[in-house]
């Protein structure tokens, strides 16, 4: 079945965020937050099972990535803003709890939003990123998440990132996901990366980083976290240490083979994930 598809312009405070609502009118809705360097359509393959599911999806273009929510300097990207704006999105869509799912810098806001909103959320699904705290356990203590975490350094360095990421035609961008994304999503992330000011804009997420994300607190929301074996940047040891900071249900899925890039390498795993949560609650 084929359902409408719109893409609206959603003020919140003084940005507007490109938001993508799809799916059944009346069905359960659920929010889905991408991330670095992809953009909404990264969820396309995945909101396409969830729909099919009965499930109303919402997605937004985030901070950075929308055009029109691009503001300067790093400080506007830290991670209470981010929050800020998931929030502002579901205040003016008038939702009162959502199922949340975030990939990458998505699952980031993620944990956030379910460690100190869990009132606004009905279950989490997190996909790559495991839980700050876990994370930044492993990149303290385990060589291999040091090895694996070594792009940071040139993410965090301004003008330098975005010359080598652009250079050549975008080959290093188009290097970060392999033969693991079709070409030509890749070409239009590039694409919308390459538009003035938008890949600093996203670079601030990393930029605005600071020591204290591995101090958040546990999670109470029914939570699933999917970690791939062939990730080439989250490794297992914080995958392992990510239940650990979980109080609620938690499952944690392991995908044999796959790469970091689970919305659009294997969207159908993404989707039953999704849905055994939602139907567990």
């Amino acid at each position: 079945m084929t359902y409408s598809s719109r893409t609206v312009d959603i003020p919140v405070g003084r940005l507007t965020f490109e938001v993508t609502i799809s799916g059944p009118p009346d069905g359960t809705p659920v929010m889905l937050l991408h991330g670095f360097p992809e953009s909404a359509e990264s969820w396309s393959a995945v909101a396409s099972h969830l729909h099919s599911a009965g499930l109303r999806t919402i997605i937004p273009n985030q901070r950075g990535y929308s055009p029109a929510a691009r503001p300067d300097g790093i400080d506007a990207y830290r991670i209470d803003h981010l929050i800020d704006d998931a929030l502002g999105l579901l205040n003016a869509l008038e939702i009162e709890t959502i199922h949340l799912v975030g990939h990458d810098w998505g699952a980031v806001v993620g944990w956030f939003l379910a460690a100190r909103h869990p009132d606004k959320l009905t279950t989490f699904t997190a996909v790559s990123s495991p839980h700050p705290a876990a994370f930044g356990w492993a990149a303290v203590h385990d060589a291999d998440q040091q090895e694996r975490s070594t792009y940071f350094r040139l993410f965090r360095t301004p003008i330098e990132a975005e010359e080598s990421l652009l250079e050549h035609g975008g080959s290093v961008f188009r290097n970060f996901f392999g033969d693991k994304v079709r070409p030509e999503v890749v070409d239009r992330y590039l694409a919308r990366q390459s538009s003035p000011g938008a890949l600093t804009a996203s670079l601030n997420w990393y930029r605005a980083m600071t020591r204290d994300f591995a101090d958040l607190g546990p999670v109470t929301v029914p939570t699933t976290y999917l970690w791939s074996t062939d990730d080439a940047f989250l490794g297992r040891a914080g995958a392992l240490r990510c239940g650990d900071h979980v109080t609620a249900d938690y499952d944690l899925i392991i995908v044999d083979g796959a790469s970091h890039w689970l919305p659009e390498q294997a969207p159908d795993v993404v989707a039953a994930a999704i849905e055994k949560r939602i139907g567990r609650c």
